[in-house]
């Protein structure tokens, strides 16, 4: 899906994603310590908020202008100050090194560009920072709930970790997510962290 074909979903909908942050991010984030973050591919900007109500100084880039419009106004509407980009990540480049938090959740995208894209990602986690990534999982097409119905932008834990060389990887693997029908998604989800001093 292109950008327009994005504008057009947020528009067409108060809330897609729900404003509470995704459980996993939730979870892997909520002992650390404040510091910067950059959260990528945010869409109505869910995580990027929760970050920045706990203290961090978050950025949420997005390619869609609209989605970038909603999430401006529900941190207006909650009181957070979040810095807000539109860029398309496969030419938007974050700042090497410069993030003590990188998340990237639900980017579902064809292989040649994830290999652009993850690489960028990690590259902006400041030495003893985290990089968090979730998303649906290969297996959910045969074994779980919802998620594309297109194998070309499903993945592995195995695919991300390759990218993430100079990191220590707490956790990789799938995880059970439980939708409102009850159904189980099963997605990937993976965090690291570079080691302190690392270059």
């Amino acid at each position: 899906m292109q950008a327009r074909d994005w504008d057009e979903r947020y528009a067409a909908t108060e809330i897609v994603w729900g404003v509470d942050p995704n459980q996993f991010v939730a979870r892997e984030c909520a002992a650390l310590a404040p510091g910067r973050a950059l959260d990528l591919a945010c869409g109505e900007g869910r995580n990027t908020i929760w970050l920045a109500a706990r203290g961090w100084q978050a950025t949420g880039v997005d390619f869609s202008a609209v989605a970038i419009e909603k999430a401006g106004s529900l941190a207006a509407a909650q009181e957070v100050a979040v810095e807000w980009q539109v860029g398309d990540l496969l030419e938007w480049e974050p700042t090497p090194r410069a993030y003590d938090l990188v998340v990237l959740a639900y980017l579902q995208v064809v292989a040649a560009d994830r290999a652009v894209i993850w690489p960028r990602a990690a590259g902006a986690v400041a030495p003893g920072g985290t990089f968090v990534l979730v998303g649906h999982d290969r297996r959910n097409l045969t074994d779980g709930y919802g998620g594309p119905s297109n194998p070309d932008v499903l993945y592995t834990a195995a695919d991300v970790v390759p990218h993430l060389d100079g990191f220590g990887v707490r956790y990789a693997g799938e995880v059970e997510r439980t939708v409102a029908t009850g159904e189980v998604a099963i997605d990937c989800l993976v965090r690291a962290a570079r080691a302190p001093g690392s270059h």
